[in-house]
């Protein structure tokens, strides 16, 4: 490998290089896209740039190549050409082809997109859970209509399908003049619903036109919450032929749901296989992190002059496991009842009284086992049937392992019981997980921290 100059090491060319792309970017698209990037080679013609997956490399190539070429020209004062690299590749020097990833494929003042301003990229956390959709949302709001077409996000209630739908509505209209239009899927099916009846009583052609241009005639359509048609089945024709015509005119289409297009079922089979056209993403539920993220973001934004110790902080992103609009609940509710008690300091005592209440309705369980079994389940984003089963990997292992110490080490049952809770293991497989969990807590504060948080939310 031959670095450029003697002089000039990878990582100061790297560095340089970032700190001038960060001037001409927006700070959602540098961090989006060049962040996680980093320099690992460099020959006679060509700068090797390792990108952490093949959305990256596929958006790179197609949006950001010349921009990435220029500056390292400047910067090195020599023609190179650049090829963005997986890490699979690199190991196994098999390339990987991006071009079969996703489908080939007016004036904005005075229309109304029914976009929420403060649903925007910045305002939206990132974590593991969500990294790839925000990616996507983001190469779809650089390039409407010419990459993935339609986007399909699904996902459960309060995970940010909502509001990355409007970040990449709100970011459309402030750097094009394409019309954007949002609504919900119960709103398109009332407009049907309610040109249908007119026509019925009248040939009100007019009211046809209107109802075409508003959904036909944008560039961009979105709408919120799919799944509400499968209980409007004359109103799924018009929506496959609104749907047929923007695709045909590489106009952008982001649609959300509650499931993936597979699973919606009462939807007609056309209409799932369009959605399959283009790139489906899922939310997955926040992990403990990105809800710690949340919290001090919503703290910060809503109640900036209030006093949350890094204590309470946690415990609430601890027994949030929910959805995000869990979150905002237990903080309002939090920041309310110390306003009345006349608190200044907010500790863990505090919070713990404060939310005492909160979440007694989502804990259903008739021994003390099954309740452990549905916190830990909570806590790590698995099910309780997992813990159950006879799977393995690591992600459903330790919550198991967890699961079992505090049954036996704070609940007292004996080997065998637990045994036969936790799907009929054997004694000695129970016996070995409560050990090695008792050696883990010694050597991991965090996990000590974990456990005791989840105790204390067992009903006494």
């Amino acid at each position: 490998m031959r670095i450029v100059g003697d002089y000039m090491e990878i990582e100061v060319l790297w560095n340089h290089f970032l700190e001038i792309t960060q001037k001409n970017l927006s700070e959602i698209t540098f961090e989006t896209w060049f962040k996680e990037a980093r320099l690992i080679e460099i020959d006679e013609n060509t700068i090797k740039i390792l990108v952490p997956d093949v959305l990256h490399k596929k958006h790179l190539k197609e949006n950001y190549n010349e921009m990435v070429e220029e500056t390292f020209n400047e910067i090195t004062g020599s023609n190179f050409k650049i090829e963005y690299l997986l890490e699979e590749e690199v190991i196994t020097n098999v390339k990987i082809d991006t071009d079969d990833i996703g489908v080939p494929v007016s004036a904005q003042n005075n229309f109304n997109s029914n976009l929420i301003p403060d649903y925007n990229f910045s305002t939206f956390i990132v974590g593991k859970s969500n990294k790839f959709a925000r990616a996507t949302a983001l190469a779809i709001a650089e390039q409407p209509g010419k990459m993935y077409n339609p986007l399909f996000i699904y996902a459960r209630s309060g995970l940010g399908k909502t509001h990355l739908m409007h970040a990449i509505g709100n970011y459309i209209v402030e750097n094009s003049n394409k019309k954007v239009l949002y609504v919900t899927c119960e709103q398109f099916v009332n407009d049907f619903i309610d040109l249908y009846k007119k026509n019925k009583e009248e040939n009100n052609f007019e009211n046809v036109d209107n109802f075409k241009n508003k959904y036909r005639s944008v560039d961009v359509l979105m709408i919120d919450d799919i799944q509400y048609l499968e209980i409007a089945a004359k109103t799924q024709q018009e929506f496959f032929n609104t749907f047929n015509e923007l695709h045909a005119n590489n106009k952008q289409m982001v649609i959300t749901s509650d499931r993936s297009p597979d699973d919606l079922k009462k939807l007609e089979e056309r209409l799932r296989t369009r959605f399959n056209w283009g790139i489906t993403v899922d939310i997955m539920p926040p992990d403990f992190e990105l809800r710690l993220a949340i919290v001090d973001k919503k703290i910060k934004d809503k109640f900036p002059n209030s006093d949350f110790t890094n204590e309470a902080k946690e415990y609430i992103a601890s027994i949030c496991t929910e959805h995000i609009r869990k979150i905002e609940g237990a903080i309002n509710r939090v920041v309310a009842f110390t306003t009345i008690m006349g608190q200044n300091k907010i500790d863990l005592d505090v919070v713990t009284e404060a939310l005492k209440d909160f979440f007694t309705k989502s804990i259903i369980a008739k021994t003390k086992m099954e309740q452990v079994e549905q916190l830990v389940a909570a806590n790590y984003n698995v099910s309780v049937e997992d813990m159950k089963s006879k799977k393995r990997n690591a992600k459903i292992a330790v919550p198991r392992q967890i699961a079992m110490y505090i049954c036996r080490v704070v609940l007292g049952e004996t080997l065998p019981k637990i045994g036969l809770e936790f799907g009929g293991k054997d004694h000695t497989t129970v016996m070995h997980s409560v050990d090695k969990i008792k050696k883990e807590v010694k050597l991991s504060p965090q996990l000590e921290m974990e456990i005791n948080k989840i105790v204390a939310r067992i009903n006494s």
